[in-house]
């Protein structure tokens, strides 16, 4: 039973960690990068649907990147969700055929912005790692009947360094991402 819910907590937060390194990877640095359209989606004849669905993304230089559409008729759609992103500053031009954003050269004011919304999804999914906690301590405190208060203190334990672990490396994708983000 115990097994069962540290199973559980763990593959949890272990998801939420790669879900902050996806969403890590969606804040631009100074280079284009096809993750940062991942979470882009375009209103394709009255559905909402993510980008990568519908065009392939290429890195043509370093700050541009070649948006090619599988079906026309969504260029106008895919320029417009392009523009319409927030925190990208990019200006995609539609040539006809395919779509090309040129992202513009970060300033020293707009890498310290990037930086505090890496820093607020950070927190964002740090809190969530601990809402999984919590809510393995309440599964874990419903076995209190079942099993002994020793089993279930070690259980806790476990838990908190299995916490503390998950937020480390949170942490750890925080600190490249800055790095990153702060690298001229």
């Amino acid at each position: 039973m115990i097994a069962e819910v540290m199973a559980d907590a763990g593959t949890r937060m272990d998801r939420a960690v790669e879900a902050a390194k996806d969403d890590f990877a969606t804040v631009r640095t100074g280079r284009a990068n096809p993750q940062m359209f991942q979470k882009i989606l375009v209103d394709y004849y009255g559905t909402p649907t993510p980008l990568a669905q519908l065009a392939s993304l290429n890195n043509a230089e370093a700050r541009t990147l070649v948006v090619t559409p599988y079906d026309k008729s969504a260029l106008k759609a895919i320029e417009q969700a392009i523009r319409d992103m927030p925190n990208l500053g990019a200006n995609p031009t539609n040539d006809g055929n395919l779509v090309r954003v040129t992202l513009p050269e970060l300033t020293q004011e707009r890498r310290k912005e990037y930086v505090k919304i890496v820093r607020t999804k950070g927190e964002d999914a740090k809190v969530h790692v601990r809402g999984i906690r919590r809510k393995a301590k309440d599964d874990l405190d419903a076995l209190k009947s079942e099993i002994g208060e020793d089993e279930i203190a070690r259980a806790d334990k476990e838990l908190d360094s299995l916490t503390r672990a998950h937020v480390d490396a949170i942490d750890d994708a925080l600190k490249r991402k800055e790095a990153e983000l702060l690298e001229v």
